[in-house]
């Protein structure tokens, strides 16, 4: 007897999915619950399952750990790249704050330290000073002491060298940690004036140095008319303040009426037509070379600084 022949397929039995059977996480078994390859997006959805994550390893997830370890590792590559890419200026960045840090901290140190105890004033030490005493100079500061360097009252210090008429100028020179150093200059006398009173010694600016009761070796007698406030004055205290050493040396009196008829007297008694104080320099040369050539003259004339008059 003959087979009968087969039936045709059915177009449905052909569409339908193939069934397979995912080997499960744990030890194999023969009892799983097959799945479909050809489930829909929207069925695994609605499972629960991720479709387009990856975990780390590469594999696909399987839970919502594996897609929360997967974005972590994205991000964590993520910010190791920026790192990467910014380290030159991140680099930069830091070595200009450190800079920036150690010159403030420089600085607010050495302020800090200026006006601390640490530096103090122990010691004043006076220099240029001839004619004063600077024992007498250093003890009329004593009340810097203790005081820091940098808050030394000026004030104070003028008010204080107010008592020395000698002291012409001054300057302070902080010396750390603890010295105070005081540069003075004397006044220069250029002579005496006599009055009722004694012999006042002035400088050329007419301020009274000191007033004794006999004439000081070596200084001048000064006879002006109109007193120390007078042109007269200002002009016989330049041409003093002009003379070579030798000649101030013997220098025993000076004497003007006007600015233009200084006239000095030597020790030797020789007498000296000076005229103005213009082209002192000049003239004292002029003196000192017609002096040598004439030492027994009477009296010499550099009114003009060019031809020295002899008589």
């Amino acid at each position: 007897m003959r087979r009968p022949a087969p039936l045709p397929n059915n177009p449905e039995k052909e569409a339908a999915p193939e069934v397979t059977r995912p080997a499960r996480r744990g030890a194999g078994a023969a009892d799983d619950v097959p799945t479909l390859q050809s489930a829909t997006r929207d069925d695994a959805v609605a499972d629960g399952s991720p479709t387009d994550a990856a975990s780390p390893d590469g594999t696909p997830p399987t839970s919502t750990r594996d897609v929360w370890r997967a974005a972590r590792a994205r991000r964590k590559a993520l910010r190791s790249e920026i790192r990467r890419f910014t380290q030159r200026s991140r680099r930069r960045r830091i070595v200009w704050l450190s800079g920036i840090g150690a010159v403030v901290l420089l600085i607010g140190g050495s302020v800090a330290a200026a006006y601390s105890p640490l530096f103090a004033v122990q010691k004043i030490t006076v220099v240029g000073a001839a004619s004063l005493d600077p024992a007498a100079v250093e003890a009329a500061l004593s009340d810097q002491l203790g005081t820091p360097l940098a808050l030394v009252d000026t004030s104070e210090v003028k008010a204080s060298l107010l008592a020395f008429p000698l002291i012409e100028t001054y300057a302070l020179e902080a010396r750390p940690p603890h010295d105070l150093t005081v540069r003075i200059v004397e006044r220069t006398p250029v002579g005496v004036i006599r009055s009722s009173a004694g012999y006042t010694l002035v400088d050329a600016a007419g301020v009274a140095l000191s007033t004794t009761a006999e004439q000081p070796a070596g200084q001048p007698l000064i006879d002006i008319d109109g007193g120390v406030d007078s042109k007269a004055f200002r002009s016989a205290g330049l041409v003093v303040r002009s003379l070579p050493d030798d000649i101030r040396a013997t220098l025993s009196g000076v004497r003007a009426t006007t600015p233009d008829d200084v006239t000095l007297t030597l020790g030797t008694g020789m007498t000296v037509v000076w005229g103005s104080a213009e082209e002192s320099a000049l003239k004292a040369l002029t003196l000192s070379a017609a002096m040598v050539k004439n030492p027994d003259a009477a009296s010499i004339d550099v009114t003009s600084p060019d031809v020295a008059v002899v008589g």
